[in-house]
């Protein structure tokens, strides 16, 4: 079995490689619908970008009152744009109004967040990379922007908060776990990255738990118990086994479905 990727993109590229090999794949974080859409290989315990976008959406509008949303991904990435599709559904059909823009290779993101301010954008939803991010904060707090941005998992990384920290700006992310849900899990990771000066590089230089460490933890006992359910290692016979699977883990009760 193979545990990966994190990304949808990459995930939906080796998905046919997966299929054509007989050989089952778990996604961890890669919540694009279309990774498992037609692969019957492929599965995921993560949620879906409609699932987060809906969220996102009905908390705009429920938390802010919003009726005017700006929406910053990325050109040509499938992961921003799905997300910010599903998110203008969601928000439109309540009756609000969304306004969408799609740079590509920018680290001045000045004039977007000025038009946001421009149009009386009552929240930013931007659902980008962690580079991006860091850099989309840093620049917003610079011109003092007050509407809440809301962002995806992506956003849920100790250098995007570590961008917002010290600042004015209202973040809120969607994310697959939050500090705290595991004090067991959590003691233990933290122990980990403390005593492993690599591990704690790789970590952005603390020990803040992020949530696809804790989804990478729950992706491993999940196959592990198809393994076991399977009583080979047969790649068939563990594929065979998956869907029946079922873990309570540190992210939650992790259960699989047709989608």
């Amino acid at each position: 079995i193979v545990l990966g990727s994190y990304g949808s993109g990459v995930s939906m590229a080796g998905g046919p490689l997966f299929g054509d090999a007989g050989l089952a794949a778990m996604g961890v974080t890669c919540t694009n619908p279309n990774v498992t859409a037609g692969n019957d290989y492929y599965y995921r315990i993560c949620f879906l970008d409609d699932f987060q976008a809906n969220v996102l959406a009905n908390f705009a509008m429920d938390k802010f009152g919003a009726k005017v949303a700006y929406c910053l991904g990325e050109s040509g990435n499938e992961y921003d744009q799905g997300l910010i599709s599903y998110f203008t559904k969601v928000f439109e059909a309540a009756g609000g109004k969304v306004i969408s823009d799609y740079p590509t290779n920018n680290s001045d993101f000045t004039s977007y967040l000025n038009k946001a301010k421009s149009e009386g954008a009552d929240v930013i939803f931007t659902p980008v990379s962690i580079a991006y991010a860091t850099q989309i904060i840093t620049q917003a707090a610079s011109l003092g922007i007050e509407a809440p941005i809301l962002g995806s998992d992506t956003l849920d990384d100790n250098m995007v908060l570590a961008a917002a920290k010290g600042t004015n700006i209202q973040l809120y992310v969607s994310t697959f776990y939050q500090e705290g849900g595991s004090p067991e899990f959590d003691e233990g990771i933290k122990n980990y990255i403390n005593s492993n000066a690599d591990a704690k590089a790789s970590n952005g230089g603390d020990d803040t738990i992020s949530a696809v460490t804790a989804m990478g933890y729950d992706a491993y006992y999940v196959a592990l118990e198809a393994i076991k359910a399977a009583g080979s290692g047969d790649k068939a016979a563990v594929k065979a086994a998956l869907p029946g699977v079922t873990f309570s883990g540190v992210s939650g009760y992790i259960a699989f479905d047709d989608v």
